[in-house]
């Protein structure tokens, strides 16, 4: 009996080309792409928009520009704020202006002088009155203005070494927290001006530009999607049936209408949950019905295009 079936089968298959013949799982998909989105960290108004839909572009390259007189302004002000604190901090630090002390020791040379004449002037007072030529109120008024003159050389030296101090220790550490705070409030305005200018992360396609000169984008709204190399990959569905066949980094066969044949993907997800339609009982019949989403990266330089369907086989 199995003679005459298997007679049959090859009889089948000499005038049916095919029969017989076990058909190629074949897993439907679409191709998407993963797109780089590039947007402005402030809200403003776009100045200049070089990018143009179509055209290459290379890391680092200006994308936009937004208007910046505001930041501009807001960063000349730190400056200036900067440069006060820093004045205010180094003048505590080193004490009293030079001009200040160099009149306390110009006051001290003469106060020394002064010192020195009255010194001698008591003295020839004192042989005097030994002598009996001068009288005791001479020597008194001799002394007195010699122990003013050491008064006065005693106070300028004094005044002399306050000046040369920096200031207190309190006065210093807190001229420097305003120094920093400036310095910080300096550094923001600066990143604030530089964030106006958005520059391509990375090299690829200009897909889509959404905006044009003089509108006025929102922080973090995309302005333009780029779409960098090798970021194109296949979207298909693997039933439930098939699922245990794969696993991460199987390859497939890649076709869709007017493709070039070798195009290769390779499996990088397949999803933990099924994909369904509507509640359905699943019996043995009907888990077929079941599909699990998969993404596999292209291979190669394969010039295909986000939506287009594709079919997935596994080669043989």
């Amino acid at each position: 009996m199995s003679t005459v079936a298997g007679w049959i089968t090859g009889l089948l298959a000499l005038f049916l080309p095919g029969f017989g013949v076990e058909a190629v799982p074949q897993y439907n998909g679409y191709i998407e792409a993963d797109y780089v989105y590039a947007a402005a960290a402030g809200t403003g108004r776009i100045a200049t928009l070089p990018a143009i839909e179509g055209s290459l572009v290379t890391k680092g390259t200006l994308l936009f520009s937004l208007e910046s007189d505001n930041q501009a302004a807001a960063l000349r002000a730190a400056e200036a704020r900067e440069a006060v604190a820093e004045a205010t901090w180094r003048n505590l630090e080193t004490g009293s202006r030079q001009q200040e002390i160099d009149v306390i020791r110009a006051s001290l040379s003469k106060a020394l002088a002064d010192q020195t004449l009255a010194a001698a002037t008591l003295e020839r007072s004192l042989k005097l009155k030994q002598a009996g030529v001068s009288s005791a109120a001479k020597v008194d008024s001799d002394q007195a203005a010699l122990d003013s003159a050491n008064a006065e050389v005693a106070q300028l030296k004094a005044q002399l070494a306050v000046a040369e101090l920096p200031a207190r220790d309190a006065q210093l550490v807190g001229a420097k927290a305003s120094l920093e705070a400036a310095q910080a409030d300096t550094d923001r305005a600066r990143v604030d001006l530089a964030d106006r200018l958005v520059f391509a992360p990375t090299g690829g396609l200009v897909e889509r530009v959404y905006y044009r000169a003089g509108e006025v984008a929102a922080a973090g709204a995309p302005v333009i999607s780029l779409l960098p190399p090798g970021a194109m990959k296949a979207r298909f569905f693997i039933p439930e049936p098939d699922r245990m066949q794969f696993k991460l980094g199987d390859v497939f066969a890649l076709a869709c209408d007017g493709c070039p044949a070798g195009i290769k993907a390779q499996m990088t997800y397949m999803a933990s949950d099924p994909q369904h339609t509507p509640p359905i009982i699943y019996s043995r019949d009907e888990r077929t019905r079941l599909v699990f989403m998969a993404e596999a990266q292209i291979l190669g330089a394969a010039r295909l295009l986000p939506g287009q369907p594709v079919t997935l086989t596994v080669p043989e």
